[in-house]
């Protein structure tokens, strides 16, 4: 997987004013995480980090933050978080991890089918995208940008799971084996008009029939109860 430059500066001031400051000037507050150590705050160009974020690797890009001032050294990174404006989807910061390229690392990355199921194609079926995404492991030099799943030879009922994947050489699926990730469903079976006004028409005259048949069980139960009260009366 081929590593991005991103310029990146060292940020002393933090807090939410500063933060806001810095938006309005086209940059964005970051900050670099590693293990065991406390975070780096940067600060970003927003025009530079877009470019970045449109890669064919979307978030699973692998980058070379060129740190300028202070004492930290270029990092290579991947992005771990990135927060937006909930209403405009404005970048309002992003967290990095520092990575190490001869160690494996644990990301998600897009499943997609490859082909027309002959289910479909042949028997009207529906091909049903189950999972959207999958976590691997791997180094981060290998991570690839989706993984394809080939569903031409699905017949209606048949299903990929994770374990029939095909992973490329140095990837392993985390998610368990047995999951569903694809899977041919049997054409909708569409009610004919005629049939569904005709039962349409019937439900209110049955529920009329139930209600009459209720009225005349209640009339007969009340004639019931009269019948000793009478009887009392001629003795």
């Amino acid at each position: 997987m081929e590593k991005v430059l991103l310029k990146a500066e060292a940020r002393t001031a933090t807090g939410k004013k500063v933060a806001k400051d810095l938006r309005n000037k086209g940059i964005v507050p970051a900050n670099v995480y590693k293990s065991g150590e406390g975070a780096l705050s940067l600060q970003v160009a927003k025009e530079d980090l877009d470019e970045v974020l449109h890669t064919k690797q979307g978030e699973n890009v692998i980058i070379t933050l060129n740190i300028i001032g202070g004492n930290a050294k270029d990092k290579t990174v991947v992005i771990k978080e990135v927060q937006r404006d909930p209403i405009k989807d404005h970048i309002l910061h992003i967290d990095f991890n520092e990575i190490s390229l001869t160690e494996t690392l644990k990301v998600d990355v897009p499943l997609a089918p490859k082909g027309e199921p002959v289910g479909v194609k042949v028997d009207g079926g529906i091909l049903e995208h189950v999972m959207w995404e999958l976590q691997i492991e791997c180094l981060p030099t290998d991570i690839p940008e989706k993984i394809e799943a080939d569903v031409t030879n699905l017949k209606v009922g048949e299903a990929i799971h994770i374990k029939d994947l095909q992973l490329p050489r140095g990837v392993k699926a985390l998610n368990d084996p047995e999951l569903i990730a694809f899977i041919v469903k049997p054409p909708k079976v569409e009610v004919p008009k005629e049939e569904a006004a005709e039962g349409a028409s019937a439900e209110p005259e049955l529920i009329r029939k139930k209600k009459e048949e209720g009225a005349e069980g209640e009339e007969e139960a009340a004639k019931e109860a009269e019948k000793p009260a009478k009887e009392a009366k001629k003795e």
